[in-house]
C-alpha cells in the first residue's frame, strides 16, 4: 500500500516538473522569436507607384506654396514702389506750387519796384520844387501891387522877367498850376477855407475866390488850391 502511495507521489512530481520544463522551454522560445529581427514587408508595384504620386503632390504643394510667397513678396514691392512714386509726385506737385508762387511774387515785386522808381524818377524833386512855390507867391503879390505902375518901369520888367522865368522852370518840370477860379468845388485839388453867400445861382457850390494857388507834379498834388466856397 505505502508503495503506491510512493509511486504516485513520484509521478505527480515528475508530471509537474516536465509542465515546468516545457513551459520555460516555450517561453525561451517566445523570447527568441521576439528578439528575431522581422522579416521585411513585401512592397507592391502599386505601393511604389502610390508613394511616388504623393512624392510629386507634395513637391507640387511646396512648388505652389513657394510661388505664393514670391508672388506677395512681388506684390508688395510693386506697392512700395507705387507708394513711393505717389509721394515723389506730390513732393513734385508742392515744389512746383511753391515755385510759381515765388515766381508770382517776385513779378509783383518787380512791377511795384519799377513803379516806385518810375515815380521817384518823376517827383524827384518834389522838395525842391514845392520849396519854390512860395517865392512864386510872393512875386504873384508883388506884381499885383504894381499893376498900377507902367509896363515900361524898370523894376517891374525885372520882376516880369524873373517870373517868367521861374514859371518856365516849373513848366519844364512839369509842375501845372490847378485851375480854381469859378471853378466846380473838388476836394481832390481844392481846399476850402471858407463859405460866402453867391453872388448868383450859377456861383454855387463854385470857387468864388482864390486865396492860393494850388499846383500838381506829374497829375500829383503837391500843393491844394485854397479857395473860398459860394453856397
Amino acid at each position: 500500500m505505502s508503495f503506491y502511495i510512493c509511486m504516485a507521489k513520484f509521478l505527480k512530481y515528475t508530471q509537474s516538473k516536465f509542465v515546468t520544463t516545457s513551459e520555460m522551454a516555450e517561453e525561451k522560445a517566445i523570447k527568441t522569436k521576439n528578439n528575431e529581427p522581422a522579416e521585411p514587408e513585401k512592397v507592391s508595384a502599386q505601393d511604389t507607384v502610390n508613394e511616388k504620386k504623393t512624392h510629386t503632390s507634395e513637391k507640387k504643394d511646396a512648388g505652389t506654396e513657394n510661388d505664393g510667397k514670391k508672388k506677395s513678396h512681388h506684390k508688395t514691392k510693386k506697392d512700395k514702389q507705387a507708394e513711393k512714386i505717389q509721394k515723389l509726385n506730390e513732393k513734385l506737385e508742392e515744389i512746383s506750387d511753391k515755385h510759381l508762387r515765388l515766381q508770382a511774387e517776385f513779378d509783383n515785386y518787380r512791377r511795384r519796384t519799377l513803379k516806385e522808381k518810375a515815380d521817384l524818377i518823376k517827383s524827384g524833386g518834389e522838395s525842391v520844387l514845392a520849396g519854390l512855390l512860395p517865392v512864386i507867391d510872393d512875386f504873384d503879390r508883388a506884381l499885383e501891387s504894381m499893376k498900377d505902375i507902367e509896363d515900361e518901369n524898370p523894376v517891374k520888367q525885372g520882376l516880369l522877367l524873373i517870373f517868367n522865368k521861374l514859371k518856365e522852370f516849373l513848366k519844364q518840370n512839369n509842375v501845372k498850376e490847378i485851375e480854381a477860379l469859378n471853378q466846380e468845388f473838388n476836394c481832390d485839388y481844392h481846399e476850402a477855407v471858407t463859405k460866402i453867400p453867391a453872388a448868383s445861382e450859377d456861383l454855387k457850390g463854385k470857387n468864388v475866390d482864390v486865396i492860393q494857388k494850388g499846383y500838381t507834379l506829374n497829375e500829383k498834388v503837391i500843393r491844394f488850391a485854397k479857395v473860398v466856397v459860394g453856397e
